[in-house]
Order: C-alpha cells, then structure tokens, then sequence
C-alpha cells in the first residue's frame, strides 16, 4: 500500500504539471472504486425484518438441519476439512471438521481461517484474470499463443480456446521426458516455474504433439491454464501472483487468499497441509507452476468471490457472462464448460449449475452454485476424499421450495 500510494503521488505530480488536473479527485475516485469492490463482496446488510422474511422464504431452519446431517455423514464417510452452504445472502450452515496437520508434534484443529490449496478451483481466478485483461484492450480471444511466446511450438491455438480446453495441448505434467527433470533439477533449481514450462515447451517439443486439432473438440488439461498464467505475466509485466492479488484478492477483501508461490508469510498462517489418508503429501514438484491450481483460500473468501460472480461487480455482466457460456457439444449430456468454470445445463441448454472442483495432492474442493436459486456449496478438504464432490443430496435440499425438477445426474462431478 505504502508503494502504491508513493506510485499514484509522482503520477499526481505528473499530471499536475501535464495538463493540471486535480489528483486529489483521481485518489478519491480510486478509492470510491476500491470500495466499490469490496462492498460487491461483502456480506448483504439485511434488517432483522428482512433476514426474517428471507429466512420463512427458504425454510432456513429446516434447510440448516437437513444440511447439518448431510455433512456429519460425510464426515462419517472420511471428510475432512470446511464448509460453507448459503442461500440468498443466508448462510445456512458452516462448519471446520477435523485438524489442519495430523502429526503429532503439529496437530491442530481446522478453524475459519484454515487455508486450503484450491486446486484446479485455482482456474476460476485466471479466467476471470483474463477476462480482465481481455475487457481492458490488452488482450484479445484470438490472441494466438506466439503472440506472446514466439518459440512455443504449437500453432495456431487461441487464448479463447485455451479458456475453453479446446487448444489439444498435452498436459504439461506428462509431457516431458524425465530427463527434463533431472537436468533441470541438477543445473538450476528443484522446483520449476511457469517460465521454465514454457521454455521447457520451446526447447523441446513433447510428445505427443496434440491430443487434437485447435478448436476441433474439448479436451482438459491443465497445460492451458499454466499457458493462459503465463501470458498474464507477459502482458502484464508482473508475476501471475503478483496480478492477481492487486486485481482480484486485494480488491475484494480476500485477505485470506494467496498464490502458492508468494513471499507473503500470512500464506502460513493457519495453512494446512495435504494427506492420502494419515500420510502427508510432500511439495510436489510442480507446486510452483500456477494457473491451474496453486491458489490457496479458505470457504469465508470463497463466499466472497461468489458474491463477486453474482454481483456484477469485478466485470461489466456482459464481459463475464462469456465464462458461463457453455462451449463443448462433441458429446451429450448436461455436463458442459465455459471459461474457468463448469456447468450443468438444464433441458434449454442453459446453466442450471456453476461450479468447478478440484484434486491436488490429498486437497478436494467444491465450488458450486445456482445462479436461478441463489445458493453456494463450499467444500474444502485436504484429505483425500471423494465425498466432497458428492453434492446432489445437498443440492435436493437447496431446491426444496421450487416446482422445478432437479437436474443432476452425476453424484460425483468431473475434477
């Protein structure tokens, strides 16, 4: 803060001396938009009248119990981690089940501000990153690739269809030769970053070329929101944590949320760690490449960034509403993707559900939404755990109330 208010002084002066223009008012108006943000994400302020009346509208009394048995069989079932379930500003239920670290020199029980990585989740945040840049003229959806990155070897792949998992790149996890690893882990430094992916990509071309033609079907793989991470820092100048803090995080008063490659120690504060059952996952060795996961946040954040999906407040509706478009028809079915975001679409094709999920090392995560029925699921576990991604029995109960059939035939979701 202390550097940006010294920046936006030498740029009043600046200015002053440009043309004469107040800056006095430039800082107010930046601080009247920051605010802005913040009050999009916050909690609605509703008066016990209406907290009532919203209450007997959705049976929340009822909803809470039924929700709270839900997830104590859950628990029962092996989660472990937090949750978070609201419903038009109501939140109905959360809780912290089990502990952060399991062992026992360390053990310690989850609370609210228990961060968890976020995993593929992590892609909803570089979506709307783009989209950002993409709003602001600095990037385009027929950017190509080598735009940015002259050497990659795969042509003709857009950023559009990179949102879209339509470029056919290979997933860089499984790309590369082990002999990759070894040299790079010998020569420079343990852990690659995005750049070194990148140059990994440029120097030698992995095999198997494509999976498919660009744009031809939707195949998923991370490798697109690594690249898409990667051409932020490009077009930016900054590095992806460094961009997505200023523009996402700190705006929205996500002060529990980071990037896993920050230098920001608060990252520590209350970070859990991620467990195949009782047995710790050490750091994996792509844990610094990001995009695609590696964001870390806890269900109090993640209620605000639903809020900030649904409150048209981080990009004019227009903008956004392009990362709920579905966009892959090769197979029936309801299940469907945007950008940075899943669906499941109702008989006209259209939305129902938003949500994205993901698995990193023992982390499962849920972020699930109906913009129709205005409710949130928010699961977070950092112990292996399948029931996270179950969610139909939970999504009856939200329902409840409405004339319309549920849709959802999967009782577990894609990661």
């Amino acid at each position: 803060m202390v550097r940006m208010n010294s920046f936006l002084s030498w740029f009043c002066v600046l200015v002053l001396i440009g043309v004469g223009i107040s800056c006095g008012q430039d800082q107010k108006n930046l601080n009247k938009s920051a605010r802005a943000l913040r009050s999009c994400a916050d909690e609605q302020i509703l008066t016990s009248a209406e907290q009532t009346a919203i209450r007997q509208q959705i049976n929340a009394e009822g909803k809470s119990r039924r929700i709270e048995e839900i997830f104590r069989q859950k628990v029962r079932g092996g989660l472990n981690g937090n949750v978070l379930v609201a419903q038009k500003g109501i939140i109905l239920y959360k809780n912290c089940f089990g502990l952060g670290h399991f062992e026992r020199n360390q053990r310690d029980t989850l609370v609210e501000d228990s961060k968890f990585q976020l995993a593929s989740l992590s892609k909803t945040f570089t979506a709307v990153g783009t989209l950002k840049l993409i709003e602001a003229g600095k990037l385009k959806f027929e950017d190509t690739i080598q735009r940015f990155y002259p050497d990659f070897p795969y042509h003709g792949i857009t950023v559009r269809e990179l949102l879209s998992h339509r470029s056919g790149l290979p997933n860089y996890q499984y790309a590369f030769d082990d002999s990759m690893k070894v040299n790079f882990y010998k020569k420079e430094k343990p852990y690659p970053s995005n750049a070194t992916i990148m140059h990994w990509f440029a120097t030698v071309k992995p095999t198997p070329k494509a999976y498919n033609i660009p744009g031809r079907g939707f195949s998923y793989s991370n490798t697109n929101y690594m690249v898409l991470a990667s051409i932020i820092e490009k077009v930016t100048g900054q590095s992806y944590e460094a961009f997505i803090q200023k523009n996402i995080f700190e705006p929205l008063g996500m002060h529990q949320t980071f990037v896993a490659t920050t230098k920001n120690d608060s990252i520590n504060h209350h970070r859990t760690a991620g467990y195949q059952w009782n047995r710790r996952i050490p750091k994996d060795y792509y844990d610094d490449v990001v995009g695609d996961k590696g964001i870390y946040s806890t269900t109090g954040d993640l209620f605000r960034w639903y809020r900030a999906l649904n409150g048209d407040c981080l990009l004019p509706k227009k903008i956004l509403a392009e990362a709920f478009v579905p966009r892959s028809f090769e197979k029936k079915g309801a299940k469907n993707y945007g950008y940075g975001f899943r669906m499941m679409l109702n008989d006209n094709k259209q939305p129902e559900y938003i949500y994205h999920s993901g698995w990193w090392k023992g982390y499962n995560t849920m972020f699930w939404f109906s913009p129709k029925d205005e409710y949130v699921i928010i699961i977070l576990g950092n112990r292996y755990n399948t029931t996270v991604y179950q969610v139909k029995e939970l999504i009856e109960v939200l329902h409840s109330g409405s004339n319309d059939k549920v849709s959802t035939e999967e009782s577990e979701v894609e990661i």
